[in-house]
């Protein structure tokens, strides 16, 4: 018997070995239908022959169920300390998990990526909340990861969407409670961290993959107010060289903040200035919030009366009024219904019609937890067992109607008690098919809420954080998981939203942000301005020599993120994905995959850090310094000055590179380069992903040029897998690094052709530099003699 009555009895489970991987179990009731995540995840309709897991099942006295892995024995989920509980409103479920190495569960702010397991409590409900400590933020992300004490590692999803709560107790152990739905999980066998987010987001979608212009730097405001203030940031940030490629526009250009308008006083001229930016190279991007006023004068709104004459709104409890709340927008607000299939019709049909009037590349999708400025819409939240259930999750303020709809309110699905946290991922898809529709491009979409999957169409940034220290630091944090939930395209505001910046924070956070997957300054209305231009020429010229060093590596990004498209990979991930000693992330360190080694300042007035660099061999990347053995497995600390972010590169990597520029436009024209950084055996591999940049589905037309390269025995091949993007062919390499050379060689040979003396540099550091002319299209194969 439950707490809270209305128990149900009997519940049945259902396990199906999905693959020799995934493990399904899905417990639920048999005699009424209850609310499900519509999210497809492929289930075979034979079991998996071969599995790497066993389950052992009890059902007298009591509930028990174990998954075992069948290589080591671990038990990775036990039921047997805690009774089953499934009742209408309360559903309980605990566990033992078979170490303390936990990480996941979204999306919180706390202090480190390693989650603490003393009696922590997460509530998920996503919520229209600046980032606070263990408060249930934007999103709903029930997954979360485990590495073993032998390092193996397994992740394990909560397909429910339900608000709900996760206590984390030091046995260790992990007790799950929601308030509706089912009990549908979802297990991952790994055996390591990147085969566990690999399977993961072949369930549940692969992320999608960016145009190469969105990997550049990017700049908003809310609050710039005026076209003419745009205008001056633009000019100045073009004035320092600093690169950028994106220009945002927030809810200022719109009139009166109406989605599908823009303000012809304060922004007089946009449309005709968006084209200037284009033909310097730039792109912009609009915001568009998910609630429209529905009181403007009749025959003057045209989205409102469309989506009326349509029926698209989310309802009151009746199923047919329309429920409405206060929001931006001047009078009273609706909200689409976005899980209705009309509702996705109309969004599209007025993204590609404004696109007409605003020429944008990009959608930016806020507010669409969804929020709502009171408790519940007018007038109010009745007294019944939806608004007010018998047990409320661990959330803010203990109500699921605070700056949100009631629960009892109607969409498409069902309940918004059931719906809620399903707002911003259902608004997603037809957000990703209008942009591409409107652009005939590649779409670019930034949603502030997300569930699971919505990886597959949208990136995500960590929402209004503060302009403090504690904020940077959290926002490695959150980019760290989110690479787990299957959103690599990840950053936060640079320099914080809220609160005014300070200098030397400022430029911190920029050299940060400078390797943010996605990178963005952003801040909020009322805030003195922070793009990287305002503070003057040593500000400006400390930024254009980071964003440099991200230009450079934009197609080793790109490549990244190719990788996560096709393979599920992460793009940014912790140490401990590629090395067993290390469990907790260093909190100021983190790679790029694992090829880049990052150490960012943290403190004020700190010129160095404290990093810990596990056994491999690290190449400093500005000089080349091989980071030396007495530095290995241990904590150092390493000069950081205001001027330079501390950068490390992993032995057994190659990585490419091109000659950077302001905008992507330009350095797309630019050659091409390789960093080989060899490990302690003289090896390294890499790969590079090229095609135009922002055309749909290149990958599946097989329109892109893909060469693999790998270093051993002192020499070099390439091995190009795919040659069909002809954009290539007037490209070339035109450098090529070797960091970790023993000796200088007695003679460099390139494709048969010995290198002359002044087109090499030997450093006694071991740090080789080739001055080379080779096409793209041509095979490198270099031999160090």
């Amino acid at each position: 018997m439950s707490l809270f009555g209305n128990d149900i009895s009997p519940v049945a489970m259902d396990v199906e070995f999905q693959t020799k991987d995934r493990l399904r179990f899905k417990i639920y009731d048999p005699n009424s239908q209850r609310f499900e995540v519509p999210l497809k995840i492929e289930s075979p309709s034979t079991a998996a022959a071969d599995t790497s897991y066993d389950i052992e099942f009890i059902n007298d006295p009591s509930f028990q169920l174990k998954i075992i892995r069948k290589s080591t024995g671990t038990v990775l989920w036990d039921t047997s300390l805690g009774d089953l509980i499934f009742s209408k409103q309360y559903l309980q479920i605990t566990t033992t998990v078979p170490s303390t190495s936990i990480y996941g569960f979204g999306e919180h702010e706390h202090p480190s990526f390693k989650h603490d397991m003393n009696f922590v409590n997460y509530g998920m409900f996503s919520r229209d909340q600046p980032p606070t400590t263990f408060a249930n933020l934007y999103g709903v992300h029930p997954f979360y990861m485990c590495i073993e004490s032998d390092s193996n590692t397994h992740g394990i999803l909560l397909l429910n969407s339900n608000a709900q709560d996760i206590t984390l107790s030091p046995n260790p152990s992990l007790t799950f409670r929601t308030i509706g739905g089912i009990l549908d999980f979802y297990v991952f066998l790994g055996p390591t961290p990147e085969n566990v987010v690999q399977q993961y987001t072949e369930a549940i979608g692969r992320p999608h993959f960016p145009s190469y212009w969105s990997l550049g730097f990017q700049l908003s405001r809310y609050g710039y107010d005026s076209l003419d203030v745009v205008k001056k940031t633009v000019d100045r940030m073009q004035q320092y060289g600093i690169p950028y490629d994106v220009q945002y526009g927030d809810i200022d250009y719109m009139e009166r903040c109406l989605d599908f308008t823009y303000d012809k006083e304060k922004y007089a001229g946009l449309p005709e200035y968006i084209q200037q930016l284009k033909k310097d190279g730039m792109h912009y991007v609009i915001i568009l919030d998910p609630f429209l006023s529905k009181d403007e004068a009749p025959g003057t709104y045209r989205p409102y009366e469309l989506g009326q004459e349509m029926g698209i709104w989310v309802n009151n409890s009746d199923g047919i009024t329309p429920a409405v709340g206060k929001v931006w927008p001047p009078g009273d607000s609706v909200f689409p219904d976005y899980t209705n299939p009309r509702t996705a019709d109309w969004w599209i049909q007025m993204c590609v019609e404004f696109k007409t009037v605003l020429d944008y590349d990009g959608l930016w999708i806020d507010m669409n937890e969804p929020a709502n400025f009171g408790t519940g819409q007018y007038p109010g939240c009745a007294l019944n067992d939806l608004n007010y259930p018998p047990y409320v999750p661990r959330i803010t303020d203990n109500s699921l109607a605070q700056k949100t709809l009631c629960p009892d309110s109607k969409t498409y699905l069902g309940d918004h008690y059931n719906t809620h946290s399903l707002f911003g991922w259902s608004q997603t898809p037809p957000t990703f098919i209008a942009a591409q529709k409107a652009t005939g491009k590649r779409a670019f979409v930034l949603s502030r809420s997300t569930y699971v999957g919505s990886g597959k169409y949208a990136g995500h940034w960590l929402g209004d954080n503060f302009s403090r220290w504690k904020d940077m630091h959290m926002s490695i944090i959150g980019m760290l998981e989110f690479n787990l939930f299957g959103i690599p395209l990840i950053g936060a505001d640079i320099c914080g939203f809220l609160l005014d910046t300070t200098y030397e924070l400022c430029l911190r956070w920029m050299q940060l942000g400078s390797f943010y997957p996605f990178s963005r300054n952003h801040n909020g209305e009322g805030q003195t301005e922070q793009d990287p231009a305002v503070f003057g020429a040593e500000f400006a010229e400390i930024s254009r020599s980071t964003l440099l060093i991200r230009y450079t590596l934009l197609p080793y990004l790109y490549t990244l993120f190719f990788d996560s498209h096709v393979h599920g990979n992460t793009v940014v991930r912790g140490l401990m994905h590629d090395m067993d000693e290390v469990y907790v992330i260093d909190p100021k360190g983190w790679e790029k995959r694992n090829q880049n080694f990052l150490l960012s300042v943290m403190k004020k007035g700190a010129r160095s850090v404290d990093v810990y660099f596990p056994e491999a061999s690290w190449f400093d990347y500005y000089t080349g310094d091989e980071v030396p053995a007495s530095w290995h497995r241990k904590y150092v600390s390493v000069g950081a000055p205001l001027n330079k972010i501390p950068l490390f590169l992993r032995g057994g990597y190659i990585l490419p590179t091109q000659a950077p520029a302001t905008t992507t436009t330009r350095s797309r024209l630019n050659p091409f380069g390789l960093i080989i950084a060899l490990d302690e055996q003289g090896e390294a591999s890499g790969s590079l992903f090229w095609d135009d940049g922002d055309s749909i589905d290149s990958i599946e037309k097989e329109v892109y040029f893909l060469a693999k390269y790998t270093f051993s025995e002192g020499q070099m091949r390439t091995k190009i897998v795919k040659n069909g993007y002809r954009g290539v062919d007037s490209l070339i390499y035109n450098t090529v690094q070797v960091l970790g050379v023993t000796s200088r060689p007695n003679a460099i040979v390139l494709n048969g052709n010995v290198i002359r003396g002044e087109d090499l540099q030997y450093q006694e550091n071991g740090k080789l530099t080739l001055q080379i002319s080779v096409p793209l299209t041509e095979e490198l194969n270099i031999i160090l003699q």
